[in-house]
């Protein structure tokens, strides 16, 4: 579904990314971890061709990503508050992402009744523009619009910062649901407890590689703990 092959990038002589090999089956849901600025919004941001690679391929369903943008139409994400139109509304907005998708008004409405539990009365029909919204609703319209157009993949990087205890435990059920029924999700996340809840893999990057390839067992928490806990010291 997803291949990566040799992908570097540096700025100036600070490398930030170097991956020999990746791939990530399809329906399947990926975590990836590691401290800041291990090269996972790097990663994600090449996966999403917003930045150049300086070598190597990225491609999403056989679809290289810096020589096509047929992958855009299977592929939804949310990466921070710049992927969001703040002067808009958050009905405004989902209306333009469902236009982008081929959908009509309704259809773009009856695919958000999924998230009416993580929205709760804080998002639709508040009259106020995203950018008034608190973080945590930024984040809650940054992610539902994703799933706009039911895309086969779904990128999102720290998608449970900012959201409180109860729109995480919401959030996880969400995308369990979705994985269920055949999303590819790559999720990056610094909360190792619900990354290794919700991911069936995980990759750990430090310094731009892979330094553990993970399939989840119920061992996987304490492994990446004291891999944190023997880097702080």
């Amino acid at each position: 579904m997803i291949h990566i092959h040799n992908a570097q990038k540096s700025y100036g002589e600070r490398e930030v990314l170097n991956i020999e090999s990746l791939d990530i089956d399809k329906g399947a849901c990926f975590g990836l971890v590691g401290n800041n600025g291990a090269g996972k919004t790097t990663l994600f941001r090449a996966l999403l061709d917003l930045i150049p690679l300086d070598a190597g391929i990225i491609a999403i369903n056989d679809i290289q990503v810096s020589t096509s943008e047929n992958w855009k139409e299977i592929t939804g994400a949310f990466l921070d508050e710049g992927f969001l139109i703040d002067y808009l509304k958050p009905e405004e907005y989902f209306v333009y992402v469902g236009k982008t998708r081929g959908l009509t008004r309704d259809q773009t409405n009856q695919q958000l009744e999924r998230f009416s539990e993580l929205f709760g009365d804080e998002i639709i029909g508040q009259k106020r523009f995203i950018r008034d919204l608190s973080k945590g609703n930024q984040k809650k319209v940054g992610i539902a619009a994703s799933f706009i157009g039911n895309p086969d993949v779904v990128i999102l990087d720290e998608p449970f910062a900012n959201l409180d205890p109860s729109s995480q435990f919401i959030l996880r059920e969400l995308i369990d649901e979705e994985h269920k029924n055949g999303v590819t999700f790559l999720i990056s996340s610094h909360d190792l407890s619900h990354v290794t809840e919700i991911c069936s893999r995980i990759v750990l990057l430090d310094r731009g590689k892979v330094v553990k390839d993970l399939k989840t067992n119920p061992s996987t928490l304490n492994e990446l703990e004291d891999h944190f806990r023997r880097i702080k010291q």
